[in-house]
């Protein structure tokens, strides 16, 4: 029999309604599974075993009482600790919020809660969501499970490191410009970043507001779906969320994919991407053609611009949201000073890693007196250049087909030295958030040293029900090439 971390929600929450197995008995099996393997990982910040288990307990009384459950009920997840638990620290990974306790739970959280979902703990990230690669945490390194001597992505590493090492069930991120799809990609599971809007961000705190968004990372697609679907939905406290009915899970992956037309942007696969992600995007592109679907090759314009104005636009947002971690009003506070102007520096300088000082930096430059036109201006030019490319591209075309990123999951230290080369890796996620658009991250093969390369299909705004049909069946499709190999 296949042990339980290994199943999908949906196998699990059949289980849990036929009372074959308690949500007891599988909350013991993650924590069990956590504790074997997350010394080596290294995805969990912070770890509760008693109070998921007294919360398992909770639930299996409340389905022996018939009351109605959420198809996520029983079923063990963890979050990215950047996502404010009143039960739990939350740090974003900063020597800057050590050890804080938020007074209050996060939309989604009070969500997870309402569904009776299981919190094991909160998980490791790059440091307030600044990296790619989850080597910028101030407290710990996180390993890729399919190979520990590689990164596992970011910011989201944790989260996709803890649903590949089968540590959760599911996971939530949060998505900036490619950290939920990235670290899927890089460690073999699936990611989604939906619609800018669709899920509240309301107790996510916040890198650039205009930018972020919760998401889901999960075993595979159709647990994608469960889990957007339970936490989808208008919030009166964020000024940003959407007021759009979210369709049923089965709904929601009831697409008819036959009729559907996918771009394929030629000019994303020919410099800079390593030649087995090219391969398996082409390879992808076939597989959807054999089921139907209508593959065409494009060229798409203008998206050279989008990766050096999110690099502006996202750190002059989070040079004003960091503004308030300054030792007085919140963080860390040092206690070598004499003045309030060294509090300040002091405070800043040993609460904050390298990476988040450097775009504090980098943001405040293109923010400040004469270079606010010639920086800050021209980034929002070009950002609405990039939407409006997609704009015009999504008359003519219902998805459109990337690598998540040009390389598979590198080695430790590989890039960290060189964040231009790190920077670079965002490429093909970046003008994703830029538009405001959903996007979803699949495995879609393997590379010469059998790490997992990840596909990107990208949707018009609001239009999750289309990647998630899409992707579900391109999953089944390539399961059974699987199988035949």
């Amino acid at each position: 029999m296949k042990a339980l971390i290994y199943e999908s929600i949906g196998e699990l929450s059949k289980k849990l309604c036929a009372s074959e197995i308690s949500s007891e008995e599988l909350t013991r099996a993650f924590v069990d599974q956590i504790e074997k393997l997350d010394d080596s990982i290294g995805a969990y910040l912070h770890f509760d075993p008693v109070l998921a288990i007294e919360r398992a307990i909770a639930i299996d009384l409340k389905r022996q009482k018939k009351q109605i459950l959420s198809p996520i009920s029983g079923i063990p997840m963890a979050i990215k600790d950047n996502i404010c638990t009143s039960d739990m620290p939350t740090t974003c990974a900063s020597k800057m919020l050590e050890g804080y306790m938020s007074p209050f739970d996060a939309h989604v959280v009070k969500k997870l809660r309402a569904n009776d979902a299981i919190i094991l703990g909160k998980l490791n990230m790059d440091e307030f969501a600044m990296g790619a690669s989850t080597e910028t945490s101030y407290f710990k390194k996180t390993r890729n499970p399919v190979d520990m001597g590689r990164v596992p992505g970011g910011s989201s590493g944790g989260p996709a490191a803890a649903v590949a090492a089968f540590e959760a069930a599911y996971t939530l991120g949060s998505d900036t410009g490619g950290s939920i799809r990235q670290p899927a990609a890089f460690c073999g599971v699936s990611g989604l970043k939906p619609t800018y809007g669709t899920i509240s961000r309301s107790g996510l705190i916040a890198f650039a507001s205009s930018l972020d968004q919760i998401g889901p990372i999960a075993k595979n697609v159709e647990d994608l779906a469960f889990v957007y679907t339970a936490l989808a939905g208008h919030d009166p406290m964020d000024s940003t969320s959407s007021e759009r009915m979210v369709e049923n899970k089965d709904a929601l992956i009831g697409e008819n994919i036959e009729k559907l037309r996918v771009a394929l942007p030629m000019n994303y696969l020919r410099e800079g991407i390593q030649k087995e992600v090219k391969d398996a995007v082409l390879e992808a592109a076939k597989t959807f053609e054999s089921i139907g679907v209508t593959v065409e090759p494009v060229e798409i314009e203008n998206m050279e611009y989008a990766l050096p104005a999110y690099y502006l636009l996202s750190s002059a947002e989070a040079s004003s949201n960091l503004a308030k971690f300054d030792g007085i009003q919140y963080g860390y506070r040092h206690s070598g000073f004499d003045s309030i102007g060294s509090l300040y520096n002091q405070s800043r300088g040993f609460g904050f890693g390298t990476e988040v000082k450097r775009r504090i930096l980098l943001g405040t430059y293109a923010l400040s007196s004469g270079y606010y036109d010639a920086y800050y201006l021209n980034a929002l030019r070009a950002r609405q250049m990039v939407k409006e490319t997609f704009d015009k591209l999504f008359e003519s075309f219902d998805v459109i087909l990337t690598p998540v990123a040009p390389t598979t999951a590198y080695k430790f230290g590989e890039h960290s030295k060189n964040p231009v080369e790190m920077y670079l890796g965002d490429i093909y996620t970046v003008p994703v958030n830029i538009a405001g658009l959903p996007a979803l991250s699949t495995n879609c093969g393997f590379d010469d040293d059998e790490m997992p390369i990840g596909m990107q299909l990208i949707g018009k705004a609001f239009s999750e029900k289309v990647i998630l049909s899409l992707g579900l069946a391109f999953e089944k499709e390539f399961a059974k090439k699987e199988v035949v190999l």
